[in-house]
């Protein structure tokens, strides 16, 4: 069975997540009963099942996705990620907050690259901001990537979030290799996440275009038989001056 972990917090318990600033507020509301979305917001459910509205008829937020809810109740969920943003206010002096860093300079200036591949470009306009966890969730990762029809593995997940900046026009480098799950939030702008067949801009098959609350649908990896992960080439492209969530999934147990 998917599941998330319940969690033994009080309902509706509110959390402001690392990254949140005076650009974008992120908190983390863990054990939501009827919980009030206040305002607007994105609201990102994190785990593997859906959140229903309390609304008629029946709406909800399908598993590792998103939407933007303005003055409604969630009427139960274990994990929520809510960002609040002005979409109309300029968002690229946000990294100038605390604890953002170009991704060059997080990078070792060793760090190995596969064989046959480009490194990344450390001209690339390309920000991090800190990263938060955002609790643990219990799935068989074949069933959520749509490879069985039934779960039958069910391993546990740390979930981790970050937020990450691009200026427009940029293009934040083709890659194929990660050792987690992850999908992506749009939170300010306009971007797209791109598929590609090989390491090579004209080699474009899939240009998926992404306006805030939306959210990749289904992440597009699949296993490999070692329990590693196999993602097609892709990168994420900036319009505009852009910020975007990551959450990945870090497998914790073998």
């Amino acid at each position: 069975m998917t599941t998330t972990h319940r969690h033994e917090s009080a309902p509706n318990t509110a959390t402001a997540l690392n990254f949140s600033g005076p650009h974008v507020q992120a908190t983390l509301v863990t054990n939501a009963r009827h919980y009030a979305v206040d305002g607007t917001a994105i609201v990102v459910n994190p785990q593997p099942r859906r959140v229903t509205l309390s609304e008629s008829p029946r709406t909800g937020i399908p598993p590792l996705s998103s939407t933007i809810l303005r003055d409604t109740r969630i009427e139960e969920a274990d994990t929520l990620i809510l960002l609040r943003t002005d979409p109309d206010a300029p968002i690229g002096a946000i990294t100038d907050e605390p604890g953002w860093q170009l991704l060059a300079d997080l990078l070792p200036p060793d760090t190995p690259t596969p064989a046959g591949t480009a490194p990344f470009p450390r001209d690339t306009p390309l920000h991090k901001s800190p990263q938060d966890h955002a609790g643990t969730v219990r799935f068989d990762p074949a069933h959520l990537l749509k490879e069985t029809e039934h779960p039958t593995r069910p391993q546990e997940f740390q979930v981790k979030a970050n937020l990450w900046y691009a200026p427009a026009g940029t293009h934040c480098h083709i890659h194929n290799s990660h050792d987690f799950i992850e999908v992506h939030t749009q939170v300010h702008g306009l971007g797209r996440m791109q598929k590609f067949t090989a390491q090579d801009r004209t080699r474009l098959y899939e240009d998926l275009r992404m306006a805030p609350g939306y959210t990749t649908p289904d992440p597009f990896c699949a296993t490999r038989p070692d329990g590693s992960y196999h993602y097609p080439w892709h990168q994420y492209y900036a319009d505009t001056d852009c910020v975007w969530l990551a959450v990945e999934y870090h497998r914790l147990t073998p």
